[in-house]
């Protein structure tokens, strides 16, 4: 019976299970563009895999952070919005004709 032989990943392979799994690919897709078994990438590729999405993270929050200091307004709003928990608030004053009561249908005001 002839057995098959062990897996040992090249440098591309790192490369490519970072990338991918930094974008959100599934454990399954990667496997299977690699052409291993799920349990084979998650027992050589577990550096890879549990660090990928915090350093895609940290670069897109770093380019993020230096348009917001340099004066991009847009970066500087949403970077308020979902790192300081700002948020624009708006205030509806409902009234009914002329600024007095609100009547519904079928009642009557006073």
């Amino acid at each position: 019976m002839e057995t098959k032989p062990s897996f040992k990943p090249t440098e591309d392979q790192r490369k490519l299970v970072e990338q991918m799994s930094a974008v959100g690919i599934t454990q399954e897709g990667i496997a299977a563009v690699i052409e291993i078994d799920r349990k084979t990438l998650a027992k050589h590729f577990r550096k890879e895999l549990d660090t990928a999405a915090t350093k895609a993270n940290a670069k897109i929050g770093g380019t993020l952070y230096n348009k917001a200091i340099n004066g991009d307004t847009t970066a500087a709003i949403w970077w308020t919005k979902a790192r300081m928990k700002w948020a624009e608030k708006q205030e509806h004053e409902h009234a009914g004709k002329d600024g007095g009561p609100i009547i519904l249908w079928g009642s009557k005001p006073g």
